[in-house]
């Protein structure tokens, strides 16, 4: 039975940061999309993490995972909002996106015909789960 270590989880984590990361400059800069407001705070968690983990596995610090996890979270807390935006499932009365600047929940979220915030979703996700798992072979 193969056995995902430690070790290759972060380094998937990490994986999924930097291409989350290069994602998004990709849709933002070369698509010109001018993202949202939930689209900058959410790249406030992905960038880091994607810097982190990566030093993280460098210098082989095998408890980086606990910052993955904490990012993740916060990260994926407002992606789930955002979500929420999208789907329509929060009141437009509390919406940050509609004063100024872009929709949060306009056709521009779409990317290959699967929101942005959906994707964004996803990647937070699979990176706090892979960045817990990393723990597991950890000891104190």
């Amino acid at each position: 039975m193969n056995r995902l270590t430690g070790e290759t989880a972060l380094g998937l984590a990490w994986f999924i940061a930097v291409v989350a990361s290069l994602a998004v400059l990709f849709i933002g800069e070369v698509l010109g999309q001018t993202p949202c407001v939930l689209c900058w705070f959410q790249r406030a968690f992905m960038f880091p993490l994607a810097i982190i983990l990566g030093l993280g596995l460098w210098w082989q610090d095998t408890r980086v995972g606990r910052y993955g996890i904490a990012l993740a979270l916060g990260g994926g807390a407002i992606a789930l909002w955002h979500m929420g935006l999208y789907a329509g499932l929060i009141p437009e009365r509390i919406q940050p996106c509609t004063a100024t600047g872009p929709s949060c929940t306009d056709d521009n979220q779409l990317v290959f015909g699967i929101p942005i915030p959906l994707m964004a979703l996803a990647a937070f996700a699979l990176v706090g789960m892979l960045s817990a798992h990393s723990l597991k072979d950890t000891r104190a």
